[in-house]
């Protein structure tokens, strides 16, 4: 099969309906849109949301909280986490993503203390909490704030 063969299923695509083409259409004259009234005009219609002049759903429900415009988005990894990397390895965004363990893209990676880290390993995050500092380095590790 080539590409030049290919072709949609019998009865897939049919023809775009030609409205407004004379009565033996089906659909002649007003073309589907009724008779008279605001949306039987060109370019008529009424914007989304818009209740009829009834006091919209959107302004009716309350406001709650707010939106922090300096809120970094960090990506949260925990030291019981990094059990599954073998002893003396490096653990940076590349390694921490192909374990699974940080998805999408953009954001900063954030270590946190919860868990417990036997083996020594080599930590390259953004930012590492305290807690979390002193049981790598108990354990024979190191951290580097990237």
């Amino acid at each position: 099969m080539k590409l030049d063969e290919l072709f949609p299923a019998p009865g897939a695509r049919r023809p775009k309906k030609r409205v407004g083409r004379g009565p033996s259409s089906g659909s002649g004259k007003t073309g589907g849109r009724g008779t008279k009234g605001q949306r039987s005009r060109a370019g008529g219609g009424v914007r989304p949301g818009f209740e009829g002049g009834q006091m919209p759903l959107i302004r009716r429900l309350p406001k709650r909280g707010f939106t922090n415009i300096f809120g970094q988005d960090f990506k949260v990894v925990n030291l019981r986490d990094l059990t599954r990397f073998a002893p003396e390895s490096v653990v940076d965004e590349e390694a921490l993503r192909r374990a699974g363990l940080v998805k999408g893209t953009g954001g900063r990676i954030k270590l946190l203390g919860q868990g417990e880290v036997t083996q020594p390993l080599t930590v390259r995050v953004h930012v590492v909490s305290a807690q979390a500092r002193a049981k790598i380095e108990a354990a024979g590790g190191k951290v580097e704030v990237v």
